[in-house]
């Protein structure tokens, strides 16, 4: 009786510690904080992974740009329902971009599916500067053709919610939605929701 009290308590010892694992694996930060983005909106956080070993020149830039505090209260200016939703323009109009240089292309054999991460830009393959676009769906007819930076590894629930513009206006929106708050996760203060839980 004794040994099987012991067996049962090393088990249940045992399904405790995975639960914690697991529980805390599910609220873990990303595995590389210095590359992963938090993209706070009024519906949510999104988090997204970045992709240096893809797109190194864009990457710097994004995060160059997010450590300025350049993407906050930036709005969601050209959203296409079932296709993507684009930020990053300062003036709102998609004709805008920061400062910075713009970056050479640096095309890759990753594709765009839901929840890729790609630099928007003009008909110049090298004219990306801060606007960037996230997929809601396969945008396979964009592989080889923009920079994939990064892919949404949470949040794509907000992102789905992100006001939509109309097609026929491509994709253009009227009073849209925007970025309240985005920072790399390393130098993260908590999510809007979480501090409010505090």
């Amino acid at each position: 009786m004794t040994l099987l009290r012991s067996i049962f308590g090393l088990a249940s010892a045992l399904v405790l510690f995975s639960a914690l694992a697991v529980g805390t694996g599910s609220s873990a930060p990303a595995q590389d904080p210095k590359n992963t983005i938090y993209l706070d909106t009024k519906d949510g956080r999104i988090v997204i992974a970045l992709r240096p070993d893809l797109a190194p020149k864009h990457v710097a830039q994004i995060e160059a740009l997010t450590k300025r505090g350049f993407y906050d209260g930036i709005v969601f200016h050209r959203v296409i329902d079932g296709f993507m939703a684009q930020t990053g323009d300062p003036t709102g109009t998609g004709m805008g971009k920061s400062d910075l240089p713009n970056i050479p292309a640096e095309f890759s054999s990753e594709p765009f599916k839901r929840g890729t991460v790609g630099m928007a830009r003009s008909q110049d393959p090298d004219s990306a500067n801060s606007q960037f676009f996230i997929t809601f769906g396969d945008a396979s007819f964009l592989n080889n053709k923009y920079t994939v930076v990064g892919q949404v590894v949470s949040g794509m629930d907000v992102v789905d919610k992100i006001k939509k513009g109309a097609k026929e206006n491509n994709g253009s929106v009227t009073a849209p939605d925007k970025i309240i708050k985005m920072q790399i996760a390393a130098d993260a203060v908590p999510a809007p929701a979480a501090a409010k839980a505090k």
